[in-house]
């Protein structure tokens, strides 16, 4: 019932989508950018230059930004992507990007994620084919890290996208505009915002493409593989048992 009850309690947060986005899924996409990609930032200055030079030139890309103090936003928009000021909450940020893109399909990435040639072509291979239209996409999950610890971890990852269909956002999610619209985009929600989309989403609507993202390992390897995952565990763990995300963000 806990569960049931917070699940309600999301959706009547989240609300259906901006009105300009549902007129743009009614043709107005046609001339807009084919893709655009949304990146949450909070202070990102270190890694966001390495995440945003792979996509020159893929499509549109929009940075929303949570009041960031250090460069961030001069970075972002040097590296030619569209900055938008958005309240702070990776949920609150990713549905207010999402809001202002105009791609008649949505890249969701960290900002410390990273696409090298192969996902790009991977990505576009999943964009080509019209059966895709509403079927989301992830890629695998891997770690710029050489430690045997990172690659525990990424087959563990593995594990939970196989046998729970649940990948993270530091996988990369793929969506088309109508998919994401349909299933009422990512929630306002300060934590687990990934999850709740992918479970609305559904594992007959996702597919796991033959290609890695490389995510930065600095906040496992300043914490701990061990005491990270755990906690990490724990939290999707006390999420399925009903848990706020306003409380599990707490122990974030």
């Amino acid at each position: 019932m806990a569960g049931q009850e917070r699940k309600q309690n999301i959706h009547r947060q989240a609300g259906p989508p901006p009105d300009d986005r549902q007129r743009a899924g009614k043709g107005d996409l046609a001339a807009g950018p084919r893709l655009s990609v949304v990146i949450p930032t909070l202070n990102a200055a270190a890694s966001l230059p390495a995440t945003l030079g792979p996509l020159a030139g893929v499509g549109e890309l929009v940075v929303a930004d949570g009041a960031s103090s250090d460069s961030t936003r001069t970075l972002a928009a040097s590296a030619g992507a569209r900055v938008i000021g958005a309240p702070r909450g990776r949920g609150q940020q990713l549905r207010a990007g999402a809001a202002a893109a105009h791609g008649a399909w949505l890249l969701f990435l960290h900002a410390d994620t990273r696409l090298d040639g192969a996902a790009l072509s991977a990505l576009r291979r999943h964009i080509d084919d019209p059966g895709n239209r509403m079927r989301a996409a992830y890629f695998r999950f891997a770690l710029d890290d050489p430690s045997r610890a990172a690659r525990r971890l990424e087959r563990l990852v593995a594990l939970r996208c196989r046998t729970l269909a649940l990948p993270y956002g530091d996988q990369g999610l793929l969506v088309s505009r109508g998919l994401y619209d349909a299933v009422g985009g990512y929630a306002p929600i300060p934590l687990m915002e990934d999850v709740d989309l992918v479970r609305r989403i559904g594992r007959s609507r996702l597919v796991g493409l033959q290609a890695a993202v490389v995510t930065s390992a600095e906040r496992y390897r300043h914490r701990g593989y061990l005491r990270r995952g755990a906690r990490n565990l724990c939290i999707l763990g006390l999420w399925f048992a009903g848990v706020p995300p306003r409380l599990l963000a707490r122990f974030y």
